[in-house]
């Protein structure tokens, strides 16, 4: 099996909770925030929905410079809605998973770096910036959006089982 092979179930299962959580954003507090160190919820939802793209990134570049020297810093996609939040993590989501399937062992265990201002932030093999840049980022990021959930009243969708909000009787209940 190759390693693109053992990576998609993964992907596949937690860009499907992805979508569950992402389908649960409410329009009326886009613009909400827990604190004022936090980012709203619309920017966190857009985040969580951009990430994907990054694995085709990955897969396609040897490095990106998201803040180069004498050039334009990256600026995320702006999204204002569940529409487009949806269909810009479908978009990408798709694009990120056909990258995964086709790339071979030789791709997945080249070096990939990431710089900022023409420095390295750090330098892996594609597979663990899959792994750790896009896969566990989403994650974390997706469950700071389950408690935005908790704190604005939205069910909180079960991902690995029901959760608190989804629990059946005589079930057990994880957040």
């Amino acid at each position: 099996m190759s390693i693109a092979q053992s990576l998609l179930p993964e992907y596949d299962q937690e860009m499907s909770g992805t979508r569950k959580t992402l389908e649960r954003c409410p329009d009326e507090k886009w613009d909400w925030k827990p604190h004022e160190k936090s980012g709203t919820l619309g920017w966190l939802a857009g985040h969580v929905a951009t990430l994907p793209e990054w694995a085709a990134m990955t897969l396609h570049t040897e490095q990106f410079d998201y803040a180069p020297v004498g050039g334009p810093t990256y600026q995320p996609p702006k999204i204002s809605n569940r529409k487009e939040l949806l269909a810009a993590f479908d978009k990408r989501c798709a694009e990120a998973r056909a990258a995964i399937a086709s790339a071979s062992d030789q791709e997945l265990t080249k070096d990939w770096s990431l710089l900022a201002g023409g420095k390295n932030v750090f330098t892996m093999p594609r597979v663990a910036v899959l792994r750790t840049m896009i896969m566990n980022h989403l994650i974390h990021h997706r469950a700071q959006l389950g408690v935005y959930f908790r704190l604005i009243g939205v069910p909180v969708p079960g991902l690995y089982g029901p959760s608190a909000d989804e629990a059946q009787a005589g079930a057990g209940a994880s957040a």
